[in-house]
């Protein structure tokens, strides 16, 4: 049961901060005996290493290695080592994993649906091209205006100013175009600063695809097609461009859907109810989501729409008009093999791993639960720093000691103190959280979980403000 301290005046912040300080000498004492005792429990299960935590991200000469390059770091670096280790996991290319079963199963539809000229694929695929992408590529080439909520640092992992790991594969689309493809799918790892939750993970995988058209394409088969036309200069309305013409808009829009219900049905199988959602994306318009009805319930699978004239004219390809579409593999996965939380996709356990051994890619599968301990919960109360602070940093914080056994963190309470706010090296706002401890391969019983991470959590996971000693003390959690 956690002590929420609330003082109620200045004299007693001494006496509080020596309890706390008490508390916390026991808590490292106790920290140690499990670690010792831990070591046999948990023999060959990879957690997280109680020693120091590195230098904070923007140390003057430092810099982060990854895939055999070197990024100097500055004010906004905040990749954490949790997110760094599933950098080049890529489990979309991993065989028998339910990811890559999925891809596989859009790329064969792909390829079947849509030959290309002398029986090759229409469409060429790219899976293995680099996460770490230039800030230009990821919002820019997207025409993602400069103060759009997606470009917060909050909300995206940077290796530094100029470079990051890609939030979205649509990263990718401008070079392609450039390149002179007009048909491609492109599925990798993308990387976002989100909650905690059982439908969320920092790294999640999407799948993208993009289709040009030129007027004789689009038009072709069509009555008095030779007489359309892709571009008009009008004005811009709910419907279309203001530099294509109605005509083209509604039959890329048309072969758009057409497109997305056969694959749906692909994988989901025939009588699956289709719906389309308005709603606005920076790089493509009209755009719409696409929802489906799975098992009585509405569920949306992907985003799509009409690319941006602006976006396919910066890349080269002035002469042509088309779709772009991007779903995520993890969100189609969970709803069709019926998987409960996204962190068993990183699970490596052979329970869960041989489920998905299937000889065809199409063969029908269900997940059985692991599962047969209880969550363990614990409600923590801390204190936040007033200044540079996001609800993401502290998520990033959780996974990086917790790790995939936090399974959900909710704020349930915060608090301004009146008498801390008038002291500038005081923090301002106490809050209260609640953390389910779950581990999805259950190699650690309930009673494990409570007694290991808890006291992980209190004497590692504290923010580290340059502040003032006393503020120091009641960083720390307090159980």
């Amino acid at each position: 049961m956690s002590l929420f301290l609330r003082l109620g005046a200045e004299e007693r912040v001494k006496e509080a901060a020596a309890m706390v300080c008490w508390a916390l000498r026991r808590v490292g004492l106790a920290r140690a005996h499990l670690a010792r005792k831990a070591s046999g429990v948990c023999r060959g299960h990879e957690h997280q290493p109680l020693g120091p935590r590195p230098a904070a991200p923007g140390a003057p000469g430092s810099a982060v290695e990854l895939l055999g390059k070197s990024y100097p770091q500055d004010d906004y670096s905040n990749l954490t080592r949790k997110v760094l280790s599933k950098v080049g996991r890529n489990l979309h290319n991993q065989p028998q994993h339910p990811l890559w079963l999925l891809k596989e199963r859009v790329k064969q539809h792909f390829y079947a649906q849509y030959p290309g000229r002398a029986g090759t694929p229409l469409f060429s695929v790219y899976d293995d091209l680099s996460p770490v992408v230039t800030t230009w590529q990821n919002f820019d080439s997207l025409l993602i205006p400069a103060d759009h909520p997606s470009r917060k640092k909050g909300d995206n992992y940077f290796l530094n100013a100029t470079h990051m790991l890609r939030a979205h594969t649509s990263a990718h689309q401008w070079d392609l175009l450039r390149a002179g493809l007009d048909a491609f799918l492109v599925v990798g790892d993308v990387y976002r600063r989100d909650q905690i939750d059982a439908q969320h993970y920092p790294v999640f995988h999407q799948l993208e695809a993009v289709r040009l058209f030129s007027r004789h394409q689009l038009f072709a088969g069509i009555k008095d097609g030779e007489n359309l036309q892709l571009f008009e200069q009008s004005s811009r309305s709910a419907h279309k461009q203001e530099t294509h013409t109605l005509e083209a808009t509604k039959l890329v829009e048309f072969d758009l859907k057409q497109t997305l219900t056969r694959l749906m049905t692909h994988i989901f199988g025939d009588g699956l109810d289709v719906r389309w959602v308005d709603c606005y994306f920076p790089f493509t318009h009209p755009s719409f989501e696409m929802e489906i009805n799975f098992h009585g319930e509405w569920l949306e699978v992907l985003g799509c729409g009409v690319m941006e004239q602006q976006l396919v004219n910066s890349a080269g390809a002035q002469d042509r008009m088309g779709w772009a579409f991007g779903l995520g593999l993890e969100r189609l996965a969970m709803i069709l093999y019926d998987i409960p939380d996204i962190r068993l996709f990183w699970s490596q356990d052979e329970r869960f791993l041989k489920q998905f051994r299937v000889p065809d890619i199409n063969q029908k599968v269900t997940f059985q639960p692991l599962s047969k301990y209880p969550a363990v919960i614990n409600d923590i109360s801390f204190w936040l720093p007033r200044e540079n602070y996001t609800e993401n940093d502290f998520y990033d914080l959780v996974r990086t000691i917790g790790g995939d056994l936090v399974e959900k963190v909710d704020l349930i309470d915060k608090f301004e103190h009146p008498n801390f706010c008038r002291r500038p090296w005081m923090p301002a706002l106490q809050g209260e959280i609640r953390v389910n401890l779950h581990s999805c391969e259950q190699l650690k019983s309930s009673q494990f979980l409570k007694a290991w991470t808890v006291p992980v959590l209190v004497t590692q996971m504290r923010f580290r403000p340059e502040v003032h000693p006393v503020e120091s003390s009641f960083q720390h959690f307090v159980f």
